[in-house]
């Protein structure tokens, strides 16, 4: 275990071609060193495609790991959620093709956490009211929201597989 803390956190898969889904399976099992055999089901929101999703637990860092072995297939559409641990916010990471990757801290009760310099920042470069409310947008991931509302309303009430980290 690394001194960095144990957490946990969720895998969702929105939307995976089947040939790809055991190369899911198998970034996944790799990350966690543990067998994972996800329980994929049809997905309503793209017909054709399949949905898993999976709860872990490991050191903390570990979603941002699981995201680097996801990302290797540009097609997925997922989500990784990592738990606040010990020293740690929490992160959430959303992946939908065309949009590419967005990352975000989040706080205990999983709300996304905008830190002072990303604030001045947007406060710098914003020309007016429209402008400012789209960087927030921004900063708080709207548009991964809206493309993957579909697929997260299509899973709802989905098995969940739950997975250790081990060593």
């Amino acid at each position: 275990m690394s001194t960095r803390g144990s957490t946990s956190g969720v895998v969702y898969v929105h939307s995976s071609p089947s040939a790809v889904c055991p190369h899911v399976e198998w970034a996944i099992s790799g990350t966690l060193g543990a067998r994972v055999d996800l329980r994929w089901a049809a997905q309503p929101a793209a017909p054709g495609q399949l949905r898993a999703e999976c709860a872990w637990t490991g050191d903390a860092g570990t979603g941002a790991k699981l995201v680097a072995a996801l990302r290797a297939w540009p097609m997925l559409r997922f989500e990784v959620t990592e738990e606040p641990s010990s020293g740690q916010d929490g992160e959430r990471f959303c992946f939908a093709p065309v949009l590419g990757l967005w990352h975000a801290r989040t706080s205990a009760n999983g709300d996304i956490v905008v830190n002072e310099d990303q604030l001045r920042s947007l406060a710098v470069r914003a020309r007016g009211g429209e402008s400012f409310a789209h960087g927030v947008d921004e900063l708080l991931g709207a548009a991964w929201d809206d493309a993957l509302e579909p697929f997260r309303r299509a899973g709802d009430g989905a098995p969940v597989t739950w997975l250790h980290r081990v060593g």
